[in-house]
């Protein structure tokens, strides 16, 4: 009789552990734990990232830190972070949190556009992904990478054509451009390219042609016929006399490329600088801007006329007229003119 109480209590006693190891299972591993409503919430853990800096982020999102300490530390998460951007789901449990930062680093989606230089690009990308400017500036205009593939620090910004990619938020600075290097070549397609040498143009010089064209109208349909009045004066061995390229010689002479220019005075135009396209005849030796790519195809397809003139419509703002001889562009001219100087614009 002694002895069966013995065993009955054991019993008991091991009920007791198994049950109480069965909640302390549910409560550490398969209890939802998640503090917020949203349906989500991410993470971003820097490269080499202490378990510290980790749970800093999580413990506003969890209900019991201590519960997820427990199981990160048996489950050998805390001497074994990754980097990346990571979804925590609502009502998410411990076990399926750090399976989901361990393993499942989610990429995103990054955008870039209407940028002037390569350090602005450069900017642009470091507040969407975890590398700082400097390290992408360094990765972007390194003299190696630019004579292996054929630019300099004047072309390219050409390499980058704006656009959406999907990219991981840890990717480094030079992982970053190596894929903007395999995107711009896909973007080059046979098709593209065969245009292009139809025109007898570089790519360099495309790109260099569509920043103008980009900065003249903001009208995409209106590009074609732009881009057409610049190819048909490079034919005739015309200057480009570009507007926009005189705003940037300005710019760049001064180091300020924050002023807003608004008006190309005659004083502009004697700036000794290759980008002066009135100075100097040739194509800029690179994009003034970053031409989107309905800019770029514009110069590929552009629209066959015998315009070699234009100048803004002040009865159709944003578009332009366009004019066959010097004579009726100096008319068109003249009616700007009076209009800007209505308007009180002198710079």
């Amino acid at each position: 009789m002694y002895i069966k109480k013995i065993i009955t209590a054991i019993a008991i006693i091991g009920l007791a552990i198994a049950a109480y190891f069965a909640y302390f299972i549910y409560g550490a591993m398969l209890k939802p734990n998640t503090a917020f409503n949203n349906k989500e919430a991410y993470i971003f853990v820097p490269t080499n990232a202490t378990y510290s800096e980790v749970r800093e982020q999580l413990e506003p999102l969890l209900k019991d830190i201590d519960g997820f300490d427990a199981l990160a530390e048996q489950k050998k998460y805390t001497t074994n972070i990754k980097s990346g951007r990571f979804v925590i789901k609502k009502d998410m449990s411990n076990n399926d949190i750090i399976n989901s930062i361990r393993s499942n680093n989610i990429p995103l989606k990054i955008a870039f556009n209407n940028q002037e230089r390569i350090e602005d690009l450069a900017g642009r990308i470091a507040f969407q992904i975890e590398a700082d400017s400097l390290s992408l500036l360094k990765a972007m205009t390194h003299p190696e990478f630019l004579k292996k593939n054929g630019f300099t620090t004047e072309t390219v910004l050409g390499m980058y054509i704006p656009n959406s990619y999907e990219v991981y938020w840890n990717t480094s600075a030079e992982s970053f451009r190596d894929k903007m290097l395999k995107e711009y070549h896909r973007f080059w397609n046979p098709s593209r390219t065969k245009k292009r040498k139809a025109l007898n143009l570089s790519t360099n010089e495309v790109m260099s042609i569509a920043a103008i064209v980009h900065k003249e109208t903001a009208k995409v349909d209106e590009r074609p016929r732009v881009a057409g009045v610049y190819l048909n004066r490079i034919k005739k061995g015309m200057p480009l006399q570009a507007d926009p390229t005189v705003i940037y010689a300005v710019k760049k002479q001064s180091g300020d490329f924050k002023q807003v220019i608004k008006r190309v005075l005659y004083k502009d135009l004697e700036i000794d600088s290759k980008y002066n396209t009135y100075k100097y005849a040739n194509i800029p030796p690179g994009p003034i801007f970053m031409p989107d790519v309905s800019a770029i195809d514009a110069v590929l397809n552009p629209e066959k006329h015998d315009y070699y003139y234009f100048v803004a419509n002040v009865n159709n703002f944003g578009y332009h007229k366009f004019a066959k001889t010097l004579s009726q562009h100096n008319v068109n001219k003249r009616e700007y003119v009076a209009w800007i100087n209505k308007q009180g614009v002198n710079r």
